[in-house]
C-alpha cells in the first residue's frame, strides 16, 4: 500500500490535509509577497475579512478558499503619512 493510500485510509489527510494545506498557501504568499516588493511594487496583505463572501464572488464552484488579500500596486509616496519614530540600532539592540 503507497504511502498516500495509508494516509488516507487512516484519515490523516482529512484530519491534517487542510492545515498543511493553509500553512502551505501562507508559505507561498509570503514568497509572492517578498517577489512583487523585489521588483519594486507595493504590497498590502490583508486578513479579518468575511471569506465567505470572498469566496462566493470569486470562487463560486467551491474548488478554492481564500487564505488572504493581497493589493498590490505602486503606491503614491506624498499621500502617506509620515513614519513614526524608529529606534536606531544601537537604542534597540546590544551586542553580547
Amino acid at each position: 500500500m503507497s504511502t498516500q493510500l495509508l494516509l488516507e485510509a487512516t484519515g490523516v489527510v482529512k484530519r491534517y490535509g487542510a492545515v498543511t494545506a493553509l500553512r502551505n498557501a501562507s508559505l507561498q504568499g509570503a514568497y509572492f509577497i517578498l517577489a512583487a516588493r523585489a521588483i519594486g511594487l507595493d504590497c498590502s496583505p490583508m486578513s479579518g475579512f468575511n471569506n465567505d463572501k470572498v469566496d462566493a464572488e470569486f470562487f463560486p464552484d467551491g474548488r478554492f478558499k481564500s487564505n488572504f488579500i493581497c493589493a498590490v500596486g505602486r503606491g503614491d509616496p506624498a499621500t502617506l503619512p509620515p513614519e513614526g519614530y524608529r529606534f536606531s540600532f544601537d537604542e534597540a539592540c546590544k551586542i553580547i
